[in-house]
C-alpha cells in the first residue's frame, strides 16, 4: 500500500498564487497520473489570516478554467506543515528562503516551484491586479504544475 505524500504550495497571502496552484495540480494529477491518487496538495501562505477567501479574481479566473476555488480557505504555514510535506513550493525565492530558515532541517525539499521546474523565475504575485494578469499567471501555474508533477511522480525528485 502506497502511503500519501503531499505537495504544499506557499505563498505570501494563501489568496491567489498558491491556492491555485493547488487546484490546478490537483487537476492535473486526475488528467496526467489519474493512477497516482497518493498524491496530496495542500497550499497556506507566509503571512495568511486564517480561514480568509481566495480572492475574487483567483475565483474567477479559475472558474473559467473549469475550477471552483470558492471554498478555499487560507491557512498560516506552520513548521508542521512543511514537516508533513514530501515537497514544499514556494512562489518566489524570497518564501523559499523565509521557510528554510523556519525549518532548517527541512531544506532539503523546499524549492521554489519554478526552481523544481527547471527555470529560476519567481511566480508573479497578482494581488490587486487585473483579471488578464490573473490569468497570465494561472496559466503559468498551471504548466508549472504538470511539469513539476512529472519530475515528483517519476522518482527524479
Amino acid at each position: 500500500m502506497l502511503v500519501n505524500k503531499k505537495i504544499l504550495f506557499v505563498c505570501t497571502g494563501n489568496t491567489c498564487r498558491s491556492p491555485m496552484a493547488e487546484a490546478l495540480a490537483r487537476r492535473a494529477l486526475a488528467e496526467l497520473y489519474p493512477d497516482h491518487q497518493y498524491v496530496e496538495f495542500a497550499s497556506a501562505g507566509i503571512a495568511a489570516l486564517s480561514n480568509g477567501g481566495a480572492s475574487y479574481q483567483a475565483i474567477s479566473v479559475l472558474k473559467m478554467m473549469g475550477l471552483d476555488l470558492s471554498k478555499h480557505k487560507s491557512a498560516q504555514v506552520s513548521p508542521e506543515d512543511i514537516e508533513q510535506a514530501e515537497l514544499v513550493l514556494t512562489m518566489t525565492h524570497a518564501h523559499r528562503d523565509n521557510l528554510k530558515r523556519l525549518v532548517p532541517g527541512a531544506a532539503n525539499k523546499i524549492f521554489t516551484l519554478s526552481e523544481y521546474a527547471g527555470s529560476d523565475d519567481d511566480i508573479p504575485d497578482p494581488f490587486g491586479s487585473s483579471i488578464e494578469f490573473y490569468r497570465m499567471v494561472a496559466v503559468e501555474l498551471d504548466n508549472l504544475s504538470r511539469t513539476i508533477l512529472r519530475r515528483f511522480i517519476n522518482g527524479s525528485a
